[in-house]
């Protein structure tokens, strides 16, 4: 008799796939991972980063992430920032292969942003997990008002 094998949930294993995604990231500041999943099945991933085309954070592409954090704080001045976040690059990414977003779940390693949550909702994606958090409660009180499901993850990573 052969012994049963322990193996992650779902939920566990998705997240653990955006936080490899996340790895790809060039942003100085945070890097974070997001994929979208319809079906049991990953639809797209993102990282953070600059655009398609644009120098990477890393190398001096975005003036916000190679300043200070006295002069940017963490969460702030995002309007500054010449990065697209992992959830706004997972969404993107959906749409430029012609890929579904309505009804899918997005795994996301930190709590997504204000303008992240409106695509969010504007996609149709109805559940969010995500692994860490990030100081913006417009985001979340936004979600909870589209009756977007936001499930914290413990972390494992």
């Amino acid at each position: 008799m052969s012994k049963k094998t322990q193996r992650p949930s779902w939920d566990e294993y998705f997240m653990g796939v955006a936080h490899a995604v996340k790895a790809r990231s060039n942003c100085i500041r945070r890097r974070v991972g997001a994929i979208m999943v319809r079906d049991k099945q990953i639809v797209s991933t993102g990282y953070n980063g600059t655009p398609r085309g644009i120098k990477n954070c890393d190398e001096g592409g975005c003036e916000r992430c190679n300043a200070s954090e006295e002069k940017y704080p963490r969460g702030r001045d995002l309007d500054k920032c010449a990065c697209c976040h992992a959830e706004e690059n997972t969404i993107t990414q959906a749409a430029l292969h012609g890929m579904r977003s309505e009804k899918a779940t997005l795994y996301t390693t930190n709590v997504p942003c204000t303008i992240c949550a409106k695509m969010i909702i504007n996609a149709g994606i109805k559940k969010v997990v995500v692994g860490g958090d990030y100081p913006d409660d417009l985001g979340r009180k936004l979600l909870k008002e589209a009756k977007v499901e936001l499930q914290i993850l413990k972390e494992k990573y």
